[in-house]
């Protein structure tokens, strides 16, 4: 890469430490309430990370479900490049799933784990003898099956130094190649996460024959800043996610630890082996098929983080880019132009342009979204970038949908009642209804309740425009709860009401999903204990 190449802000070194990037969108990112993700839906996550160059993916938790142990072996089996990583608790039935699991990959590898705080140690009430003598007896058995094993002290930050040495000691000897040092609450702050990886490296026998990792989570918004501390600390591997999905607050943003070491070279000399050009179309589809959105003002990814809107900015953005942004959007796979596509516009130039956008759509899925966009564009004089990203997505969605909507009408106004008329087809039967409601909204979702019978709660219901204009898409964004089940759903419209009945539905499908899931598992394990 020339000079020229470089994003804005790098400089040039003679020699960078590698740093390897381990993604966990999969796993601990999925763990996000709603986020749960279909099988052939990792399938795709795990593929995009493999060819942007991902060093290690962290499939999933195998002995979680027969869903999770089947989507790790698949991933395991398809992967090209990256290490395919499985998790497992502390124990030898946990471990032996796990690497069934894995095993398949080229290149394989556990990734064990126990809770070393004292909150944690509390949880299986066991003594430091006794937690040690289990990290020894599950690390060896580990390392038995798989050359490649990586141990983690959960809550390692609030953990005793004098225990997380010697536990960290344990683990090594045992035969880890890898210790993650987690940060799972988000506690800990930059300077305490680069002195414990440097204390560690310094004062634990056999340290310097293993790679040791971060882990952060970001509950007080330093999950970037904490694993970039940990890197200068000593630390080799990054555990992070796409958008930092995960649990609470999330993870370290995988996007957000890639730039900075891209864009700040002169004072973090380390590199990855991410292609950051990729980062944008995984960032979209991670957010799509997780039902969670990109918060517009998001570091690196978010919809105007290359956005310019005061007159000052503007004008430095027009006589030198470099004044106001330090990289460049084709470093992170944003088009330098918009271009708008209209009426006249054929599918030759759809599929261009889509490609460009990150989608290489077959031909059965172009015509569909090719029916789309001439729709929409009867109804918008100018069909943006994002707004071909929301058809594409929206028909993803609705691929396999059990559930569809057909027709909806609304009355509302300051009079009322508002009311609601809807033909939804379910499992390819038409069904109609019309409910009243507070608002169209309202209205439109009661329709929906005495269609399809489900007890969900809404959790969420959030609008967001895609692009500006009165008439711009709208993008609505529904969580739901049943039964300890949560689902999202999303959907997008020039019709606001239509774009969140379909959000509504959208979620429901997956419900349904989950339901059949749950319903299959509790007959599989049924069948064990008569068996």
């Amino acid at each position: 890469m020339t000079q020229a190449d470089q994003p804005r802000g790098a400089s040039a070194t003679a020699s960078k430490d590698r740093v390897k990037i381990f993604d966990t969108t999969l796993r601990d990112g999925e763990q996000s309430p709603g986020a749960t993700m279909t099988h052939d839906e990792k399938l795709e996550i795990a593929s995009m990370l493999d060819e942007m160059g991902v060093d290690i993916i962290e499939a999933g938790f195998p002995i979680a479900s027969d869903g999770d142990f089947a989507a790790v072996s698949e991933i395991a089996k398809n992967a090209r490049q990256a290490i395919i990583c499985g998790l497992a608790r502390a124990n030898l039935k946990d471990i032996d799933r796990c690497w069934e699991a894995v095993r398949h990959a080229a290149r394989p590898r556990i990734h064990t784990f126990i809770g070393t705080s004292p909150l944690h140690r509390a949880i299986p009430n066991l003594t430091r003898d006794e937690m040690a003598d289990r990290i020894h007896e599950t690390v060896t058995h580990a390392r038995n099956l798989c050359e490649d094993v990586q141990w983690s002290p959960m809550d390692a930050t609030r953990t005793e130094w004098d225990y997380l040495a010697r536990v960290v000691e344990i683990a090594i000897k045992a035969g880890a190649t890898t210790i993650n040092i987690p940060d799972t609450v988000g506690y800990t702050a930059p300077v305490e996460s680069a002195d414990l990886i440097r204390r560690l490296i310094a004062e634990v026998p056999g340290a310097a024959d293993v790679t040791f990792a971060t882990h952060c989570h970001n509950d007080l918004g330093m999950a970037t800043a904490n694993s970039l501390a940990a890197v200068e600390g000593g630390a080799r591997q990054i555990e992070c996610t796409i958008n930092g999905l995960g649990e609470r607050a999330g993870n370290t943003a995988l996007e957000e630890v890639v730039m900075a070491l891209k864009v700040r070279g002169d004072i973090l000399p380390y590199e990855t082996g991410v292609d950051s050009r990729k980062i944008m179309a995984i960032s979209r589809r991670v957010s799509a098929v997780s039902g969670f959105p990109v918060q517009f003002n998001k570091a690196i990814v978010g919809k105007n983080a290359f956005a310019h809107e005061s007159g000052i900015h503007q004008d430095g953005m027009l006589k030198n880019p470099e004044n106001f942004e330090i990289m460049r959007p084709v470093d992170v796979g944003l088009t330098e132009t918009s271009l708008v596509m209209g009426k006249h516009s054929g599918r030759a130039a759809l599929r261009s342009k889509l490609k460009d956008l990150g989608y290489d759509l077959a031909d059965n899925q172009l015509q569909d979204v090719f029916v789309r966009f001439k729709a929409l564009a009867d109804r918008k004089k100018e069909v943006m970038d994002d707004d071909l990203i929301a058809l594409v997505q929206a028909e993803e969605r609705a691929a396999e949908d059990r559930i569809r909507v057909e027709r909806l009408r609304v009355v509302c106004g300051t009079d009322g009642p508002q009311e609601a008329e809807l033909t939804l087809t379910v499992d390819g039967e038409e069904r109609s209804s019309t409910a009243t409601g507070d608002g169209p909204v309202d209205a439109a979702f009661n329709a929906v309740k005495a269609l399809v019978d489900h007890s969900a709660r809404l959790q969420l219901y959030q609008v967001s425009a895609v692009t500006e204009g009165t008439d711009a898409q709208a993008t609505v964004t529904v969580r739901m709860e049943e039964d300890g089940r949560i689902v999202s759903g999303q959907s997008a419209d020039t019709d606001t009401v239509v774009a969140s009945v379909k959000a509504y539905v959208n979620a429901l499908n997956r419900l349904l999903v989950r339901r059949e899931k749950a319903g299959k598992d509790a007959r599989e394990v049924s069948y064990k204990d008569v068996g």
